[in-house]
C-alpha cells in the first residue's frame, strides 16, 4: 500500500494533506449523522487501543463541542489562535451605496440607507466579497480570532509509553459561525506532524454539514457510528449518502446494539451495500465509565482495532 502526497483545495486554501510515500498510515474518520450515538466514546477508545502497538494521532474535529480531551486524560497545550479575515471600513472613502451589503451572503454587513454600513463580526466568514464589490475602496482587510487549537499528550498509566497517542483539538470562539475555517486550520496543523504517526483518527461533529465534510476530506475510511433506533436509521442514511458522494469507503458500527431493533440498521446496511463491521452492546459498565468521563475499555473495541489492522492494513493487532 503506497500512498502519495496530495492536496485538496477549497477557496485557495489547503484543507488536507495526504500521506507520505512508503508508510502504511491510514486516515480514518469516525462520523455519523445523529448526535449522541457514541462517536467520541468510540474514537477515544479505538485510539487508545491502537496506541498500545502503534503511534496514533487523534483529531477532535467537532470544534463547536470538542469532548475527546474530557474522556482522555491528556495535557492541555495551547498551540495557536485561528484567525479569519474581517473587513474594516474607512468612512472617508465610503459612498454609502450599499454594494457591500448586497453581496454578503452571510448577512454580516448591515446597511441602512444614507448610513454607513457596519459589520456583525461573528457572522462574517472572511470571504472577501464585500472588498471586491466596493466601488470606492472603503474596505480593507483586517482579522479576527475565531478559535483556538490545542494539543495534549495522553497520560498513560506507569509503565506504558505516553508518547504513542497525541490528541489535537480546537475550540470555536463563542458566537462564531465559520466552523469549517477552524476545522481546516486544525487539520492543516495536524498535517504538519502526520508523518510521525502510524494512524490518524478524526472524530467529526454530528450531521452532514460543512464542518463534517471538511473533517472528512481526504480520509481513506469512514466508520459510520449509529444506534438501532428509527432516528439512528434515518440519520445513518444521510451520512451514507454524503460518504457515497465523497467516494469514501465506509463501514458501519452499531453502538448500544442490544437495545432497539437491530433489523433497522441491517436493512440500511443491505440497501446501501455498506458492511456492518462491529456491534458494541449497551452495558452498565460502559455507561458508568462514560458518565464519569472515563475511557471505555471493552472487548468489542479490541475486536474493532484488530479488524481494522488486519482488514485494511494487512497487519495484526494483539
Amino acid at each position: 500500500m503506497a500512498w502519495e502526497w496530495g492536496e485538496e483545495e477549497e477557496d485557495n486554501k489547503i484543507v488536507c494533506i495526504i500521506f507520505n510515500p512508503g508508510k502504511h498510515l491510514m486516515k480514518i474518520a469516525i462520523t455519523g449523522g445523529k448526535g449522541g450515538t457514541g462517536k467520541s466514546t468510540i474514537s477515544t477508545a479505538l485510539a487508545m487501543e491502537l496506541s498500545h502497538e502503534h503511534k496514533v494521532l487523534l483529531i477532535d474535529a467537532d470544534v463547536e463541542c470538542p469532548d475527546d480531551h474530557i474522556i482522555l486524560p491528556t495535557t492541555r497545550e495551547k498551540v495557536k489562535n485561528v484567525h479569519a479575515m474581517l473587513p474594516s471600513f474607512n468612512p472617508e472613502n465610503c459612498s454609502k451605496c450599499g454594494s457591500c451589503s448586497e453581496v454578503c451572503r452571510e448577512n454580516a454587513v448591515v446597511f441602512i440607507k444614507d448610513k454607513y454600513p457596519f459589520i456583525i463580526s461573528r457572522q462574517c466568514n472572511g470571504c472577501g466579497a464585500c472588498l471586491l464589490a466596493c466601488p470606492s475602496s472603503a474596505l480593507k482587510e483586517g482579522q479576527q480570532v475565531i478559535g483556538t487549537i490545542y494539543q495534549g499528550q495522553h497520560q498513560q498509566p506507569p509503565g506504558r509509553n505516553s508518547n504513542n497517542l497525541l490528541l489535537v483539538w480546537s475550540e470555536m470562539d463563542v458566537g462564531c459561525e465559520s466552523t469549517s475555517l477552524v476545522v481546516n486550520a486544525t487539520r492543516e496543523y495536524a498535517a504538519s506532524m502526520v508523518s510521525e504517526y502510524d494512524h490518524v483518527l478524526i472524530d467529526t461533529a454530528a450531521g452532514t454539514h460543512c464542518n463534517v465534510i471538511s473533517a472528512m476530506m481526504g480520509v481513506d475510511l469512514a466508520l459510520a457510528v449509529t444506534e438501532p433506533t428509527p432516528l439512528g436509521k434515518h440519520d445513518l442514511k444521510l451520512i451514507l449518502q454524503l460518504l457515497k458522494i465523497m467516494k469514501i469507503p465506509t463501514q458501519i458500527i452499531v453502538n448500544k446494539s442490544t437495545i432497539g431493533d437491530s433489523n433497522l440498521i441491517e436493512e440500511v446496511s443491505r440497501d446501501n451495500s455498506v458492511p456492518l463491521i462491529q456491534e458494541i452492546p449497551y452495558e452498565r459498565e460502559i455507561l458508568k465509565k462514560h458518565s464519569r468521563g472515563q475511557l471505555v475499555i471493552h472487548k468489542t473495541i479490541e475486536e474493532l482495532a484488530n479488524t481494522i489492522t488486519v482488514k485494511f492494513l494487512g497487519g495484526t493487532h494483539k
